[in-house]
């Protein structure tokens, strides 16, 4: 009967660890398909342009960061303006003495003064005050300094929302460029990927003549090299994809190893419509750097009134509650109020508000040197994006020209080689001449659109 017991906790035993491996191999499970499916989610993340402006306007780490200052600049605006408030405070103070003045002022404080007080004021021995109080104190002038400050702190978060925006704006101008660039290469790859087909088909067919004693050994020599060429295009065009995809990643705030893919779009081929002129007054209208510069002008100038408010009196109301005695406690009966207005003005302070004040003005100085730098990079920036736009747009109209020029070459050519008029390499040429052409085109076509995002960029359009 033992036995059967025994063999009966056993087998309970093993059914419950079979069933608990049972369990835990299903949850093992669950937890493989969730990990798989959010796999098969994120490998499946794709991106159109406007999407991926959208995503990293919401996930890029420096906008974050700029965000981050704006609360910084917010909560230095709500310190200056604690000055226009009461400062409260409460302290216990705590005396013990033998010392008759102080003696005497405690005894009087704590309302126990008597006629025979007066015996002992030269030998009181040692007394004992408690003192907690409540202080009150408002500031009712400070030479200005505390509004200069306010009107300080207020363009303070001006300037961090405006440094938000140069970023938000550069941002868009980066993601976009990327994208441009990444299917750029993806062309670029296409060509070259044609031409080593067909190269490699030219040089089996020669490579067979040669053998046959119909075609030099140059020629094979030839394709060789072009198939080289073909080759490096290609593992160029390769590496530019993933550069381009890695610097999009970046851009938009996504890890190294997260997967995703990119859509692309026919973009239509921009046009300059504008004037430089007339581009020119839009960016120094909009472009955030000239506005944060302005504020930061201003805020400077404010901080410069605010040290030259040293130079005036200060006053404050101050007011005071509490009680002395001689042990912990409190009784209504030994209340002490005091309430005053005190005016304070410093006669000399070893030149130290005089060097405040010629700091803030030479970094006034320096924020109006920045202004005018600021503004004479960004003329040469929108400059320099108009012109690049023209040679990009000029270089289109040259490369589509090319183009027709090429593909009828080609023809005449692959005419001539049916005809065995011209050699291997001859043709070779022209094939590569045409390929070429397109290629130029499709570079020419996503030069011009990275061209006008940067002018877009240059008078701040994503700001």
């Amino acid at each position: 009967m033992g036995k059967m017991i025994k063999h009966n906790k056993l087998l309970s035993l093993l059914l419950v660890l079979v069933s608990g491996h049972g369990l835990a191999a299903e949850q093992s499970n669950a937890v493989a398909s969730a990990v798989k499916e959010r796999v098969q989610v994120t490998s499946s993340q794709s991106y159109t342009l406007e999407q991926a402006l959208d995503y990293a306007l919401a996930n890029n780490p420096d906008l974050q960061i700029a965000g981050e200052r704006i609360g910084q600049a917010q909560a230095q605006l709500g310190e200056v303006l604690s000055a226009f408030y009461p400062q409260i405070s409460a302290r216990v103070g705590y005396d013990h003495s033998n010392n008759p003045a102080q003696v005497f002022s405690m005894i009087v404080a704590q309302r126990d003064f008597t006629s025979n007080s007066i015996l002992n004021i030269n030998n009181p021995g040692y007394r004992q005050n408690f003192r907690p109080e409540i202080i009150g104190k408002l500031s009712l002038f400070r030479g200005g300094q505390d509004y200069q400050n306010s009107l300080a702190a207020k363009l303070g978060i001006a300037a961090a929302e405006y440094e938000r925006s140069t970023i938000r704006n550069a941002l868009a101008e980066a993601v976009t460029g990327s994208f441009y660039a990444y299917f750029a290469a993806q062309e670029a790859q296409k060509v070259a990927k044609e031409q080593i087909t067909a190269i490699a088909s030219e040089l089996g067919q020669t490579t067979q003549r040669y053998e046959g004693g119909t075609v030099l050994k140059s020629e094979v020599l030839t394709l060789q090299s072009k198939q080289a060429e073909a080759e490096a295009a290609e593992i160029t065009a390769a590496n530019a994809i993933e550069i381009s995809k890695t610097n999009i990643a970046n851009l938009l705030g996504l890890p190294a190893s997260q997967a995703f893919s990119i859509v692309g779009a026919d973009w239509d081929t921009p046009k300059q419509l504008a004037t430089y002129d007339d581009l020119l007054d839009v960016a120094m209208s909009q472009r955030p750097e000239i506005k944060a510069a302005g504020s930061q002008v201003e805020m400077i100038r404010h901080k410069v009134k605010s040290e030259q408010g040293a130079y005036l009196p200060r006053a404050d109301a101050y007011v005071s509650y509490g009680q002395n005695s001689q042990s912990p406690g409190f009784s209504s009966d030994r209340e002490n109020v005091t309430a005053g207005v005190a005016v304070e003005m410093d006669l000399f302070s070893g030149f130290n508000t005089k060097q405040r004040v010629r700091s803030a003005e030479l970094k006034l100085k320096e924020a109006q040197d920045t202004e005018r730098k600021t503004k004479l990079q960004i003329e040469q920036e929108v400059k320099l994006a108009y012109l690049k736009l023209q040679e990009a747009l000029s270089r289109l109209h040259v490369a589509e020209s090319s183009v027709l020029a090429a593909e009828e070459a080609f023809r005449l050519v692959n005419e001539e080689r049916k005809a065995e008029i011209v050699t291997v390499t001859r043709y070779i040429e022209s094939q590569v001449a045409k390929n070429k052409a397109q290629s130029n085109v499709i570079a020419a076509h996503y030069d011009a659109l990275t061209a006008d995002a940067t002018l877009k960029k240059a008078i701040g359009a994503w700001k």
